[in-house]
């Protein structure tokens, strides 16, 4: 089923109950929710929002079909950069191969350059195939081992950084 008539745009309060069973479902059915998660599921607002960051969500006349998140840097390497971190990526299964993915990397990367971003971090593993093919086409690179940031999620086997 392809999804045509939808927007991206920021979220709201109303929107956390859709960000949060979005995210756990894919997490769940592939790996285990980390205490990471929890605490920006939970409470995007803190976690998220109030540290600088920024939330996308999909709409489709009012569902939320797709969301993805980005803030400033939690573990930034200290080389003097302003780091951002995507997080929270996903797609309801429905809406996957609508083009909702890229337009949610696009508005999380313009708002790191409005921001003032120099540079764009995310964590994900081998496995989530579509996703890495989507960070690759957005002009992500993968880190090399002595390139390796402190990971916070024990799921996570490739780091991809994107120069802006």
């Amino acid at each position: 089923m392809k999804i045509d008539n939808w927007i991206i745009r920021p979220f709201r309060p109303a929107d956390a109950p859709a960000f949060a069973a979005l995210n756990k479902r894919w997490i769940e059915e592939l790996f285990e929710l980390e205490e990471s998660d929890l605490r920006q599921l939970e409470h995007p607002q803190a976690a998220i929002l109030d540290k600088g960051g920024f939330i996308a969500i999909a709409d489709a006349n009012g569902w939320v079909v797709g969301t993805g998140a980005i803030l400033p840097a939690a573990r930034p390497p200290g080389d003097g950069r302003n780091w951002f971190e995507v997080i929270k990526m996903t797609t309801d299964l429905a809406a996957q191969r609508s083009g909702i993915g890229t337009a949610i990397m696009q508005r999380l990367l313009d708002f790191a350059r409005e921001q003032g971003a120099d540079a764009v971090w995310l964590e994900t593993n081998a496995k989530l195939e579509a996703a890495t093919a989507l960070y690759r086409r957005h002009g992500f690179r993968i880190l090399g081992p002595d390139e390796l940031w402190t990971a916070p999620y024990d799921r996570c086997n490739l780091q991809m950084v994107l120069e802006l």
